[in-house]
């Protein structure tokens, strides 16, 4: 049996987290998905409306999703986004707009209070999921934060990283596994991690897209196999995850970002609904 360290507590019971009329980790399933990076007004108003529109057909909790800055790029050539200031301009167009909540990542403790102005979700990056000033920054906003398992950690090992948030005063937690780094420029899901991480009493996100990105195996930029999106999404739900995370783009090929791990925008609403079979089924 894996040993969790002394300072937590097993919890099989787990928070639910509240954000706006639904609560994360309760019965209904959540989605956090949306393009990559910020390319155009266009396509996120693109992406927001035809997501927004799937999962209410379905009846699915929808967060929206996208990146002001990729900062944690295999080139300084790559794209990152329009930065924070636009970024968070066009975000909360969006929000406005269709009227949904908002997910986003901040890589500085600078950005925390800024961004938490306009995102619900405050997302912190796997490569700086260990920055404990990053953590507490996030935490102190009140705002709730998705902390996404270092592709170098063990799952139990995120179990300081949710203490540290908890001491710096908020209790609103996500953890999101995204893989695990296995050998060279390749990730591997192990999916006991999904119960390891539920049992520090929050719910665990799957991402189901990062999962099967190739970090650096094109060089100067990431590759992966969208292929493999929805056998983990179906796994993740199948041992029960509660909620996934998935980066959809209306044309992933042409993306400035990540293409060769995101989902096509016409392909969403078939992958949603067998998630949300599987995910009532477990319920």
């Amino acid at each position: 049996m894996l040993e969790i360290h002394s300072y937590f507590k097993y919890n099989q019971v787990m928070k639910r987290i509240k954000l706006r009329d639904f609560e994360i980790g309760g019965d209904k399933l959540t989605i956090l998905a949306g393009p990559c990076a910020i390319e155009s007004m266009e396509i996120l108003e693109e992406t927001a409306q035809g997501l927004k529109e799937i999962t209410k057909k379905l009846d699915i909790n929808f967060v929206f999703k996208s990146s002001f800055d990729k900062a944690n790029r295999s080139s300084i050539t790559s794209f990152r986004g329009p930065g924070m200031e636009k970024g968070l301009e066009m975000l909360q167009a969006i929000k406005d707009k269709y009227d949904l909540p908002i997910v986003t990542d901040i890589h500085t403790p600078d950005q925390a209070e800024p961004v938490s102005k306009v995102a619900d979700i405050l997302q912190i990056p796997a490569f700086l999921c260990r920055q404990t000033d990053l953590l507490v920054a996030a935490a102190k906003t009140g705002k709730i934060v998705n902390i996404k398992k270092g592709q170098f950690l063990a799952p139990e090992q995120m179990g300081p990283l949710v203490k540290k948030v908890e001491d710096s005063g908020n209790s609103n937690i996500l953890l999101t596994d995204r893989g695990t780094s296995f050998g060279y420029n390749n990730l591997v899901v192990d999916f006991r991690g999904i119960s390891i991480m539920q049992s520090f009493g929050y719910p665990v996100v799957f991402d189901a897209t990062h999962s099967v990105q190739l970090p650096g195996a094109q060089g100067t930029c990431s590759g992966g196999d969208r292929r493999f999106v929805p056998i983990l999404a179906k796994a993740a739900m199948a041992v029960g995850a509660n909620v996934l995370f998935f980066e959809i783009h209306p044309d992933p090929d042409k993306a400035k970002c990540d293409g060769p791990n995101m989902v096509a925008l016409k392909d969403a609403e078939e992958l949603f609904k067998t998630c949300k079979d599987i995910f009532e089924l477990v319920k």
